[in-house]
């Protein structure tokens, strides 16, 4: 009698992993491709890379909500071995976004278990944009804190240049750089292939998500330069800040 009974037990076990496997494979999202069925689709076309933290185990995936833009969404692969390109393999979570320098920028605060790709969505003018496949290296290659990279030279103290080295990883494709007052509002965001920048100068710029043309620097107020050197795979190999007062 009693065999009888753990081998029921077993059974009636094996039943129920079966049953909650359905369930669990029931209830997944639908995957980036299904989503996109029937929309009018822009893709490469959503400015996003991510960063490993530097204080804590997540990763953020930071994204440029242009202005109209609504219904911001994250996808993720199940691991990295996944093709990047084939928008059925991305599979959405719900999460919620966070404003960077005050809401010019905006961010998705991840936690991940193993290196996948990731892709950022939203909507504009009736299309769905997707931006393209960020690989997350927050393992192999955990960004990097380097301010002390950063050099100012202050000759001309209104248009301050900004040049700088890599780190440990050699390999970013481009750079993008923020100027942000003391309460962190975005004054300019610039992208450019060489390790300079100099406010507000535009001739090595190679995209500008600045709206309109910054005021001048204010004397004797402090500011912020940030820089983000992202590789061509949108992982961001160093993010380094630092601060600086503009003087006579």
């Amino acid at each position: 009698m009693g065999n009888i009974n753990r081998n029921s037990l077993i059974s009636i076990f094996f039943v129920l992993v079966l049953v909650s496997c359905s369930t669990d494979m029931d209830n997944r999202e639908s995957n980036l491709q299904e989503s996109l069925n029937g929309d009018s689709v822009v893709l490469e076309n959503v400015i996003a890379c991510a960063a490993s933290n530097e204080n804590d185990d997540m990763v953020s995936v930071f994204f440029y909500p242009r202005e109209g833009a609504t219904n911001f969404r994250y996808f993720e692969t199940e691991n990295a071995t996944a093709d990047k390109n084939d928008f059925s393999n991305y599979y959405e979570l719900h999460l919620a976004v966070a404003d960077v320098f005050n809401g010019y920028l905006a961010k998705f605060e991840v936690a991940f278990m193993e290196e996948k790709w990731v892709v950022v969505t939203f909507e504009e003018a009736g299309k769905t944009h997707v931006s393209n496949p960020i690989r997350i290296k927050h393992k192999t290659k955990p960004t990097e804190y380097l301010p002390e990279n950063i050099r100012i030279d202050s000759e001309m103290p209104q248009m301050p240049q900004f040049t700088w080295e890599d780190g440990a990883y050699t390999d970013s494709a481009i750079y993008f750089q923020v100027i942000s007052n003391a309460d962190r509002d975005l004054i300019s965001g610039t992208y450019t292939y060489e390790k300079l920048f100099q406010f507000y100068e535009l001739e090595n710029v190679v995209l500008n998500i600045t709206k309109g043309t910054p005021s001048a620097l204010k004397e004797n107020s402090s500011y912020n330069f940030t820089l983000l050197s992202v590789s061509e795979d949108n992982w961001v190999n160093q993010f380094s800040e630092v601060s600086f007062i503009v003087n006579k």
